[in-house]
């Protein structure tokens, strides 16, 4: 989800790629949100939610920050373990535009949800993490000073550092295309994995900064987001909080 422009600003009735969006989309609050993350046992991933553990949390809602006339439902739920951080992405969606067969692609240019992860504000480091409808993925560090963006892709990429991950499709084939009804996807990412990051692992009462995000392209660009962000998806400042209970 590299460089690319969500919008220009609250003010303006255009995206940079000169799409119209909504304004009510955008009536919300200065301060910034909180997802209060409970604490759970390890689990086994399997792509459809249905895993008794999400039921001790609520949905996220993200809001649809752009609109080609339709309007789609995105929402998200986050746990923690002793070992690692899991999320779960429900996606309503007419088709399925991802054609990438691999790991470590540019997904963010199909559809794709993505979740960012600042545990120490400290220093402008973050951790992104991208999976496809068809179960591909994208973990990343980013060193972010003044926009300058490095990022780098895990080497030695062994079973203790492995995130585990798993897609599933409603109402159609997870093939590229498909016309479909909806996807799941559900990933688990184990804090060995954030290494060199700080603050790290969290224990009740940490706060880490975070953003969680969806793209779809069935008709054009379309972009959900939990928090509000005006030029790109990296302006980590206004990430929300994810409070570990």
């Amino acid at each position: 989800m590299l460089n690319r422009l969500i919008f220009s600003s609250f003010l303006v009735i255009s995206l940079v790629y000169n799409k119209s969006f909504n304004m009510d989309l955008f009536k919300e609050s200065n301060d910034l949100k909180t997802i209060k993350v409970k604490k759970c046992p390890d689990f086994e991933i399997m792509g459809d939610g249905t895993n008794k553990n999400w039921a001790i949390t609520e949905w996220i809602i993200l809001p649809q920050r752009n609109s080609s006339g339709e309007s789609r439902i995105t929402k998200a739920k986050v746990l923690y373990s002793e070992t690692g951080i899991y999320f779960l992405f429900h996606c309503q969606d007419n088709k399925l535009t991802a054609a990438m067969d691999a790991d470590f692609l540019d997904l963010w240019k199909e559809d794709v949800v993505e979740i960012f992860l600042w545990p120490d504000e400290a220093t402008p480091s973050y951790f992104e993490y991208e999976i496809s409808p068809l179960n591909f993925e994208l973990p990343i560090l980013i060193s972010n000073k003044e926009g300058d963006l490095v990022r780098w892709q895990p080497f030695h990429y062994d079973s203790d550092r492995r995130t585990r991950h798993a897609t599933s499709i409603e109402g159609g084939n997870k093939e590229s295309n498909a016309t479909v009804t909806g996807w799941t996807a559900e990933f688990f990412i184990p804090y060995k994995l954030l290494r060199p990051l700080n603050n790290i692992p969290p224990k009740s009462g940490t706060k880490w900064r975070a953003n969680l995000y969806r793209v779809d392209y069935d008709k054009e660009q379309i972009f959900w987001s939990w928090e509000l962000t005006s030029q790109t998806f990296h302006e980590y400042k206004k990430f929300g909080i994810l409070l570990f209970e």
